[in-house]
């Protein structure tokens, strides 16, 4: 139903989402997304010229979203990059139908209003928060303390990683 430029938009949106306001490397989204650079690259300019992130140059740039994650939607997201189409008139160009749908049409375009419904409703802080085991795009688990001497009296912590079984 969703192209992949949406699927690459909405995982590039909650890669960039997890970076807790830091700018975010196009190289990083790429890694972490499986996005590959070049698409990327094209994707990420319109999701600026959606105003769904800014790109910031130089030695800390990289890409932030323009709004919090509380506040930005899935559907701000799928419209930027391929607005969601309903249908108004019948496609096949019937004159007698016009506006009113036939039981297929009227169908489809109720589904249309249905995910766009629930896409309006979905923050990519929902995403970020949903309860579960598995974080979305992530398979590193947070920063734990082991508890390891340094020699200078400080703990040192350690970014653990988990990886996925294929």
């Amino acid at each position: 139903m969703f192209s992949q430029t949406v699927e690459y938009a909405l995982r590039a949106i909650v890669t960039i989402a997890q970076q807790d306001g830091q700018p975010c490397t196009a190289r990083k989204i790429a890694e972490i997304t499986q996005v590959p650079s070049a698409y990327l690259s094209k994707l990420m300019q319109g999701l600026v010229r959606g105003g769904v992130v800014n790109s910031q140059r130089g030695l800390h740039g990289g890409f932030i979203l323009t709004k919090t994650p509380e506040t930005l939607t899935i559907l701000d997201v799928v419209n930027s990059v391929e607005p969601l189409k309903r249908i108004e008139r019948c496609p096949l160009g019937i004159q007698s139908h016009g506006t009113d749908l036939c039981p297929l049409h009227r169908r489809l375009d109720n589904a249309i209003e249905a995910t766009e419904k629930i896409f309006c409703k979905t923050t990519i802080a929902d995403i970020l928060s949903e309860p579960g085991s598995v974080t979305p795009l992530c398979e590193e688990v947070k920063v734990v303390s082991l508890g390891l001497g340094t020699g200078n009296g400080k703990k040192k912590t350690k970014r653990a990683t988990k990886k996925k079984k294929k």
